[in-house]
């Protein structure tokens, strides 16, 4: 279906009717044994920023109880904003990184300085905020405003390259080429939904090494499934 090479994708045939299939059985699998988390998905855009500064570089098993008394002391960026420093930096302090200590009540002051407390919509002005970078604003577009974008990291291009018989590594997520497939996948209907479910496949079945093939709910539509002896 798709033929690529090291530097461009050369075509894309006919595969709307697989990826449809491809989406749905994906999403019908994470209806049912995907991960729940606090801020999935979450009425708050302030809650998503917050998560994501937490989970950069530490497992979500690790966020959960800090973000669920984050979220409870400070619900909001005013909250946050306001609040005492010596308060604030006692409950992220557990993750690590000193950089955290500070940055989570920075932020706030910039959304409340600069947009009445709200999180501005737009990815332009989101990676402009202080401590936001291009994943965590493109996780904010997606998971907090349903926006159709992509989830670009290791994970998410080895479940990709998997189904396109493509070998990757940690860099080929800088690659326009593997951008271009990521973006060929992704469900413009149902955009969160599908970039959580593609995540959750990462994790939990199309893991990096010896993944348990005979039970992925993509094995039908992926090269590399089909290929393997166990399947």
């Amino acid at each position: 279906v798709i033929n690529y090479c090291e530097d461009e994708i050369l075509t894309i045939v006919d595969y709307s009717v697989s990826l449809i299939n491809l989406r749905a059985a994906l999403l019908s699998w994470w209806r049912e044994n995907g991960r729940s988390f606090l801020w999935q998905p979450t009425t708050s855009s302030f809650q998503i920023p917050m998560a994501e500064m937490m989970l950069r570089r530490t497992q979500a098993r690790q966020v959960v109880p800090v973000y669920a008394r984050f979220i409870s002391q400070y619900p909001d960026a005013r909250a946050l904003a306001n609040a005492l420093v010596s308060e604030v930096a006692d409950t992220p302090y557990s993750l690590g990184s000193s950089w955290r200590v500070p940055a989570f009540q920075q932020l706030a002051k910039v959304l409340v300085d600069q947009y009445d407390g709200d999180v501005p919509v737009r990815y332009n002005a989101l990676t402009r905020l202080l401590d936001v970078g291009d994943y965590a604003a493109v996780a904010v577009c997606d998971f907090a405003f349903d926006q159709p974008r992509i989830i670009v990291d290791t994970n998410t291009v080895r479940v990709v390259g998997r189904i396109c018989g493509i070998s990757s590594h940690v860099e080929s997520r800088r690659r326009k080429p593997i951008r271009k497939l990521l973006e060929a996948f992704l469900d413009h209907l149902l955009p969160w939904q599908y970039n959580y479910a593609l995540l959750d496949l990462a994790e939990l079945i199309c893991v990096p090494t010896n993944p348990p093939y005979s039970n992925c709910p993509l094995v039908l539509f992926c090269k590399t499934g089909q290929e393997h002896p166990h399947v």
